[in-house]
């Protein structure tokens, strides 16, 4: 036992603290079934008798000394023979008048109990004799029908009317009270006045499992002040909590009380000891006595206080000596405290309104600014939507596009939101302020990782649509009764309970939390979610229609072009062949200017003729379906050697295949086409290189994916994640970066017709739009090229272009 606490035990106090093991496993404390503790505070009886016959179930071994009959004389026996029948049947109708359905189970909703004097006839067991007074309190448990005796105090009855002035005052008090720290001040000095405690605290928990503070207090002269302490979660473990909720009011009169055991010590039906859940005279865990000695206290009264059916908190009181309380008097405390916590409601619900109209307020602000009606106004500065939740950050994740409003969007926390989104429910907010711990996460971990302390979410849809907050981690300062990572300790007896007390502070910083999430600002967030998720339906919707109309544009175009290039080919036709007749039967007798002006027209309609084939053919590829397969690129590109084989040779070009390519998925005959033109194009430009080589290259590359093109070697993309691009690439001339675009357009050339070999300018618009139909991307290089060129600088110009990859190839 640590030297500081032995000197103020009472001997007593110190045999009860040796007889306890010597080793205290607070684990067990933890499980300890405190409901089934098997006895009673001695000071009063209790007997159990079946609801139907009124024959003795339990009794507590302390008849003989409480009520003058011995217990092994009352077990089954009628109790009728102690009380009568008249009592019995009052007893009875008290029970039924606090339950609703005449029996309550022991271990669901609140504990109902009524209370009501009986008067025993005999010798009690101190051989007095005469009528003796007691204060039965009556509770149903199932098939029983408790009976608590409490004899009653010297001093004549108790006058309600006498007492309840005193109760209004103090009610009065709390009602004017304007926030909750000064509610719970009214209130503990008020409970101290109508009780005479030494010591009178208000205790607030954090959470539903969490610590406890001390946040009001009143004391007598010379007691430490726990204003402002923290005590551990330890303290009140999660059973006792749950009395708590089930029982408004819990006195213990003498920390020092030998406990009066019952009879029999294990019920037959359910072999374990009757269950005391709603009892007033339930003795108490030995963990509990040992812990109010720790603290100096002789007796105590908790009166619970209770927000929609959770525990939010306590008023604990504690005397200096034994002290026990009529039931009239705990009646009236526990009359105070429903309306503590009725009244703590009503402030709460009150700031909780204030609040929500301030953030509504907000919020309209919010909303106004969305002058486009798209939500990615939400993400632009200046539109409030960080401040609307008081964080340092926002993100909306809408398909790939990520938008981030406020603080820069924290790398780890990319990948969490569509995890989290994914576990919540479309339209339901989902917050912590304690994000590491809901990840397992130590703080310090969560910091190394770039992990937020505080997150609000709304999930869109199950696409991973979403809108988030985030909040960074706000270090708070706390002072605890005692170490909270070391609630016992090692003394003379043993491991013992750490005192609590102002006299040992311990100051530590809670980690890993933000400021926490209110109610106003989750509403807010719901409603927020609904006006942008009708602006994304609306959005779609629209989108649809803009598709619909494209599409049909689009079919329109395709048809118009195959049209247009189908039916012009039969007149210029004619006009060829009839230029053709001309020059062939009136041959001899044109004059030269004729003759070659005719030869002009046969020349352009030729023309003409082979630029509706270009025309025909490019239409026709937004007709004609894909039938995608995986295949060999290698395969491919020898397949396209034998049409763009000779002209490589023709133009002296050597074709470089630094490695083997890879399999990819795409239609075998377009991406056959891709790479016939995009070879027969690049032995056009390719270079001599001084030695008289000229040279072509093909090969595959991995790089970013998505986002702009790339540089050769690949890199981290938006998503981090890399593709297979194939390249063909020569060494001739290149292209400035400001012509690029230009010659992806259908008959765009850089030169005129007649040369560089000559061409309509189709090839690289056709390799475009199958590269895209494929869903890949397609890209130009030509580093060095000079911007000012007419016909490009050099070194050549490398063609990228992006396809799908089998499932097998992916890495």
């Amino acid at each position: 036992m640590p030297d500081d606490v032995q000197g103020w035990l009472t001997p007593r106090a110190v045999a009860a603290e040796a007889g306890v093991s010597q080793e205290f496993d607070l684990s067990q404390c933890v499980r300890e079934p405190i409901h089934l503790l098997g006895g009673v505070q001695s000071y009063g009886a209790l007997i159990a008798a079946r609801w139907d016959d009124a024959v003795v179930d339990t009794v507590s071994r302390n008849a003989a000394e409480v009520l003058g009959r011995a217990a092994g004389e009352l077990l089954g026996r009628p109790v009728t023979e102690l009380i009568g029948d008249e009592q019995w049947a009052l007893a009875r109708e008290s029970a039924e008048a606090v339950t609703d359905s005449g029996a309550a189970a022991p271990q669901e909703g609140p504990a109902s109990s009524g209370v009501l004097p009986l008067t025993l006839d005999g010798e009690d067991g101190e051989g007095q004799g005469g009528a003796r007074l007691f204060d039965v309190t009556v509770h149903r448990n199932g098939d029983l029908l408790v009976l608590e005796f409490e004899p009653r105090a010297e001093g004549g009855p108790f006058v309600f009317q006498n007492f309840y002035p005193r109760v209004r005052r103090a009610l009065q008090k709390l009602q004017g009270a304007t926030d909750v720290t000064e509610c719970c001040a009214a209130a503990v000095r008020e409970i101290r006045t109508l009780t005479g405690y030494d010591r009178v605290v208000a205790y607030r928990f954090d959470g539903r499992d969490g610590p406890g503070q001390v946040i009001a207090e009143d004391r007598s002269e010379g007691r430490e002040p726990w204003l402002d302490l923290w005590f551990p979660a330890s303290d009140i473990p999660p059973q006792a909590r749950r009395l708590y909720a089930r029982n408004w009011i819990r006195v213990i009169g003498d920390v020092d009380d030998r406990t009066a055991g019952l009879v029999p010590d294990l019920r037959a039906d359910t072999g374990q000891p009757l269950d005391l859940s709603a009892s007033v005279l339930r003795t108490v865990s030995g963990y509990h006595l040992e812990y109010l000695r720790n603290i100096g206290v002789a007796s105590s009264m908790s009166v619970s206080l209770l927000h929609e059916g959770e525990l939010w908190g306590l008023i604990a009181c504690h005397g200096d000596e034994p002290r026990l309380l009529s039931p009239e008097v705990r009646a009236a405390c526990e009359f105070f405290g429903i309306a503590l916590s009725l009244q703590l409601a009503a402030v709460a619900g009150r700031e909780e309104a204030d609040e929500l109209a301030r953030t509504r307020r907000a919020l309209a602000a919010v909303l106004a600014r969305l002058t486009s009606g798209a939500p990615d106004d939400l993400m632009r500065p200046g539109s409030g939507l960080v401040e609307l939740l008081d964080a340092d950050g926002a993100v909306l994740l809408r398909g790939t596009e990520t938008l981030t409003a406020g603080a820069p969007l924290p790398d780890a926390l990319s990948g969490l939101l569509a995890r989290l989104a994914q576990d919540g429910s479309v339209g339901e907010v989902w917050s912590s302020d304690r994000l590491p711990e809901v990840l397992g996460l130590e703080p310090e971990e969560a910091e190394a990782e770039g992990i937020p302390a505080g997150l609000l979410l709304l999930p869109f849809n199950r696409d991973g649509d979403l809108l988030a907050w985030w909040r960074r981690e706000q270090p708070a300062p706390r002072e605890w009764a005692a170490d909270p990572s070391r609630p016992v300790r090692t003394g003379p007896g043993g491991e013992r309970l750490t005192p609590r007390g102002s006299a040992a502070v311990y100051r530590a910083t809670v980690r890993g939390r933000s400021a926490p999430w209110s109610a106003a600002q989750r509403v807010a967030a719901g409603e927020l979610w609904r006006e942008v998720s009708g602006l994304l339906t609306r959005q779609v919707v629209a989108l649809e229609a803009r598709n619909t109309e494209l599409a049909r544009t689009n079919e329109d175009l395709d048809s118009f072009a195959h049209a247009a290039a189908h039916d012009l080919k039969e007149p210029l036709r004619g006009i060829s062949n009839a230029a053709a007749f001309i020059v062939e039967d009136a041959g001899t007798v044109l004059d030269a200017t004729s003759l070659r002006r005719l030869t002009t027209v046969r020349r352009l309609a030729e023309r003409m003729d082979g630029l509706l084939d270009s025309l025909l053919h490019f239409s026709r590829l937004g007709q004609v379906g894909l039938e995608r397969e995986a295949l060999s690129v290698d395969e491919v590109l020898d397949d396209a050697l034998v049409v763009a084989g000779g002209r490589l040779a023709e133009q002296g070009v050597t074709l470089v295949r630094p490695a083997a390519l890879p399999r990819l998925r795409a239609d075998r005959e377009r991406l056959r086409e891709v790479l016939e033109n995009l070879l027969v194009n690049a032995a056009k430009y390719a270079a001599d290189e001084g030695t008289g080589e000229r040279r072509v290259w093909v090969e595959a590359v991995r790089v970013a994916a998505p986002g702009r093109a790339p540089e050769e070697g690949g890199g981290a993309g938006a998503d981090g994640g890399t593709v297979t691009a194939l390249v063909v690439r020569d060494n001739g001339i290149g292209i400035p970066a400001g012509q690029q675009a230009d010659v992806l357009q259908l008959f765009r050339r850089l030169h005129r017709r007649d040369e560089r070999g000559g061409g309509s300018g189709v090839g690289l618009a056709v390799v475009k739009r199958i590269v895209e139909r494929h869903g890949g991307r397609l890209w130009l290089e030509s580093p060095a090229a000079a911007p000012d060129a007419d016909c490009g600088g050099g070194p050549g110009t490398a063609v990228w272009f992006t396809l799908e990859e089998p499932p097998e190839a992916r890495p």
